[in-house]
């Protein structure tokens, strides 16, 4: 036999208070943990494909393999991706202005999964989506929820918050 309506809804908020309330610490212990180790993997990738491109490809050659893929402006997008990801995925590991870049890393990651991995197919063995979409999925999340506890972000907003309430 089940619930009749009334005491599902009566005992779900109840049961579902006291879940949240037996165990946050280890909850957001966890997840802080997760959220810092993805972001620090994240912005590692991002800053060492930014090297890539002015280290081994050199932005001449990023610029002239951005323009052989179709992106366009490539004079101008191959230096600013090559900039964005390097200094981004530093800012990332850091957790420093992570909203912003995060966002700014996921429109690009979008940008080249539409002008240049799409016709590809899925896999990335194949020039397909597949570290793209996930790159951009990645970074969407720091856009959205922030770098959380373990970053220089949280470290800022808890010392204006000490200096709004002195």
């Amino acid at each position: 036999m089940g619930y009749s309506r009334d005491m599902s809804t009566t005992q779900t908020p109840q049961r579902s208070a006291t879940a949240r309330s037996s165990a946050p610490a280890a909850d957001s212990s966890a997840a802080s943990l997760g959220l810092t180790v993805l972001r620090v993997v994240l912005g590692a990738t991002f800053l060492l494909h930014g090297w890539q491109k002015f280290t081994e490809w050199t932005i001449a050659g990023t610029q002239a393999s951005f323009a052989q893929m179709g992106v366009p402006a490539a004079e101008l997008a191959a230096p600013a991706v090559a900039v964005l990801e390097l200094v981004g995925g530093l800012l990332l590991v850091l957790g420093l202005g992570t909203r912003v870049v995060a966002a700014l890393l996921a429109l690009t990651m979008l940008g080249a999964l539409v002008l240049v991995h799409l016709p590809a197919g899925f896999f990335a063995a194949d020039g397909g989506v597949e570290l793209v979409l996930l790159l951009a999925a990645a970074a969407a999340l720091y856009a959205l929820a922030g770098a959380g506890r373990w970053s220089v972000d949280h470290v800022i907003t808890a010392r204006r918050r000490s200096a709004v309430r002195a």
